[in-house]
């Protein structure tokens, strides 16, 4: 069974905040059917608790769940709103996310700070800025990156974000940061919280969502963000999030990428 597409009733309550290695999602319940994502999954059940069901596992009705990368679940949650946060398995962000929650390594629930989780989340429309977001972030598990970042990854960090900037190679950069491959790649994951593989691979993402507001079609904004071709993409995004970027994209959703100072509101 395909993935259902947000309500028609509630659509224009969908926002999406997106940073590297992270993104969160607050609106109606995209009522997945079992699947599994690349990346962990904290589900906050902003009006109403739910159900959050394992392919071979038992069900749990919850109001805050921390689903691994790689479990095959399902959320149920009736007609409420939603908050999903993904996160990168990698960073350090998703293990303290974990280590404020109970439970084993597939399913965690009962965050520390659930209520404030929340609340806070049933604040949260299209029109709040990534500042504000990102405190949410920082209440779900901080990422123990405060401080300034080294000047090196930086620099690096910042040639990923632009135009041609997703197809730059570990190699490319390290000798721009006058440092081996592999010290690079160690520092790398250091000041940012996860690895270049895949702080790469969000930022091809990040590209792609801010290409829709020049381009509102999929199938130009993923070849221009570094995707093989449109099919590329929506592979990626799917083994990603667990569903097919048309089911998200191709509804009205306000847009606030890392970086940008306006949602983008695709209709």
């Amino acid at each position: 069974m395909p993935p259902a597409l947000l309500s028609e009733t509630c659509r224009d309550q969908a926002a999406l905040w997106l940073w590297p290695g992270q993104a969160l999602y607050v609106g109606p319940s995209l009522r997945l059917d079992i699947h599994s994502g690349a990346v962990s999954c904290l589900a906050v059940g902003v009006d109403a608790e739910f159900t959050v069901e394992l392919e071979h596992g038992p069900r749990q009705r919850v109001r805050t769940a921390l689903v691994a990368a790689r479990v095959r679940h399902r959320i149920v949650a009736g007609g409420g709103r939603m908050a999903f946060c993904y996160l990168d398995p990698a960073s350090a962000r998703e293990r303290a996310c974990h280590r404020m929650m109970r439970g084993g390594p597939d399913v965690a629930h009962g965050h520390e700070h659930e209520a404030e989780l929340v609340r806070l989340a049933a604040s949260l429309e299209g029109d709040v800025p990534i500042p504000e977001a990102r405190r949410w972030l920082d209440l779900a598990g901080p990422d123990g990156l405060a401080g300034s970042r080294d000047p090196r990854i930086r620099r690096a960090a910042g040639r990923l974000a632009e135009p041609a900037g997703q197809r730059l190679a570990a190699k490319e950069l390290a000798a721009e940061a006058g440092l081996s491959v592999s010290a690079f790649l160690r520092l790398f994951r250091a000041e940012t919280g996860t690895t270049f593989r895949r702080y790469r691979l969000w930022a091809r993402m990040l590209r792609a969502a801010t290409l829709l507001e020049t381009w509102p079609d999929l199938t130009t904004a993923a070849v221009e963000s570094g995707f093989a071709s449109p099919s590329h993409f929506s592979s990626a995004f799917h083994a990603m999030f667990g569903l097919r970027p048309s089911a998200l994209f191709s509804q009205r959703v306000a847009i606030s990428v890392a970086g940008r100072p306006e949602p983008i509101t695709r209709k």
